[in-house]
């Protein structure tokens, strides 16, 4: 399975030999009069690439697992598309795996046992789960919440990991 990253860092799908599919929205992530788009387009007419839409009730389901694990208002439609497809096809009996740079895809897929590879940076190790924080006062929010800006001081949130203690 493949994410807009695969495509912008330069994955070529005519390198392997196991049937490659995305979804729809990809195309329209990647910018026109790119490398990265001839090389999408190249691999769709050629039927080396796949394009699949999931199904409705799929998309419930990492809906659910990315509000879960915090991740879930950084999905774009496109990465909740490819998501949902992963998960259609683990319920088929296949064995997905995307191909994708990007930690909250990294992160959802994990939670529901589908297997990734990144081509640019190291990937996640483990599950994550976020939370967002204040980084002048410290002060820290649910990773669901509304707020954009801390209801203290003022200050824009970012996110983080929520640290998890090792055993020894």
């Amino acid at each position: 399975m493949l994410d807009t990253s695969a495509f912008l860092a330069g994955f070529d799908p005519f390198s392997l030999c196991e049937e490659q599919v995305t979804v729809p929205k990809v195309c329209d992530e990647i910018k026109s009069e790119s490398m990265a788009l001839v090389r999408f387009n190249a691999a769709v007419a050629s039927g080396k690439v796949k394009i699949k839409i999931p199904k409705e009730k799929f998309s419930n389901v990492i809906r659910l697992s990315a509000s879960k694990v915090g991740d879930a208002y950084l999905l774009s439609e496109t990465d909740k598309q490819l998501l949902s497809l992963a998960v259609e096809l683990k319920i088929q009996g296949k064995h997905p795996e995307i191909i994708t740079d990007d930690y909250s895809i990294q992160n959802v897929a994990k939670q529901n046992g589908i297997d990734f590879y990144a081509l640019t940076t190291f990937g996640i190790r483990r599950l994550l789960e976020w939370i967002r924080y204040c980084p002048a006062c410290y002060r820290e929010y649910p990773i669901n919440s509304l707020f954009s800006v801390c209801q203290i001081c003022g200050t824009a949130l970012k996110r983080k990991p929520k640290r998890t203690t090792r055993k020894r």
